[in-house]
């Protein structure tokens, strides 16, 4: 039986080293409270699901 009420995987930090912006190709900040990765130079917040960045500029929050 599975637990239903255990948290989704978490994103593992570690990959940061190896992602980069899709737009500017800069690097990315791990925003944990709202689970994003943000590209300051692209102003963009890329979505975390599950544990898994979601790298695609139209699934991105426009930054202020």
């Amino acid at each position: 039986m599975t637990d239903m009420s255990a948290d989704p995987p978490g994103f593992d930090r570690h990959m940061l080293e190896a992602l980069v912006c899709p737009r500017s190709q800069a690097r990315l900040d791990y925003d944990a409270a709202r689970q994003e990765l943000v590209s300051k130079t692209a102003k963009l917040a890329f979505p975390i699901r599950n544990g898994i960045p979601v790298l695609l500029v139209d699934e991105a929050r426009e930054l202020d």
